[in-house]
């Protein structure tokens, strides 16, 4: 994923008149929200059912019962 910088930091230090440690500090989807555009669309149950399937744990620790059932 590529980003704008320049235009971004122009949004985001002139048009928001954030400092920039507060534009910094920002993730890529609350500079978003900030700007207008809306949140990102949530991860329905068919989408995650589809990256698990696609994008399998292989290797990693099960995933367990915090009761050990």
């Amino acid at each position: 994923m590529s980003f704008d910088w320049p235009g971004l930091m122009r949004a985001g230090l002139i048009g928001l008149r954030l400092k920039p440690a507060e534009f910094w500090a920002l993730t890529p989807a609350e500079l978003r929200l900030m700007l207008g555009e809306g949140a990102l669309p949530t991860l329905g149950r068919a989408r995650l059912d589809e990256m698990l399937a696609r994008y399998p744990d292989a290797g990693g620790p099960a995933m367990t019962d915090p009761k050990g059932e």
